[in-house]
């Protein structure tokens, strides 16, 4: 797990649109950089949804919200499609982020042990820093406790 008060890593991924998104495009502004699993599965289509329905006080405190899965650029486009997601979903396919931001972990399932991303956001300040790590963060939560930290 990266620490708060590091340098986030940089990346250029991307979008549900196939257009590439690169970390260092939003400085001056914060980012809400969250890390889950998979589309269309009831937790990450819950947090996505949570971060959809508080998506206007994102804005109004001029916080850039995106998601990052190892999903395809399709996959994430029918997944916005269908749940109207407004934000930045982007695609590592190629697990760089995933890894640089050190999500990809062990996972154990029924007793089956198997390597995947742990639902992790990562609250990045204006200047490109970690400011604060949410290490396996719930779904149904995620965004409201991260506006709460914000002070919103």
């Amino acid at each position: 797990m990266l620490e708060n008060g590091t340098k986030a890593p940089l990346f250029t991924l991307p979008d549900k649109d196939g257009n590439a998104v690169s970390l260092s495009d939003f400085l001056g502004k914060k980012v809400i950089l969250y890390f889950y699993p998979k589309d269309n599965t009831p937790g990450c289509t819950r947090q996505a949804c949570a971060f959809a329905s508080s998506y206007e006080k994102f804005k109004e405190i001029d916080a850039v919200v995106i998601g990052i899965s190892k999903d395809s650029v399709a996959s994430h486009a029918k997944f916005a499609a269908k749940y109207e997601l407004p934000f930045i979903l982007l695609s590592d396919t190629e697990l760089s982020a995933i890894q640089a931001y050190d999500v990809w972990k062990e996972k154990k399932l029924y007793g089956k042990v198997s390597m995947g991303v742990v639902r992790t956001t990562y609250i990045i300040d204006e200047n490109g820093f970690i400011e604060k790590v949410m290490p396996k963060v719930k779904p149904d939560t995620n965004a409201a406790e991260i506006l709460e930290y914000l002070g919103e």
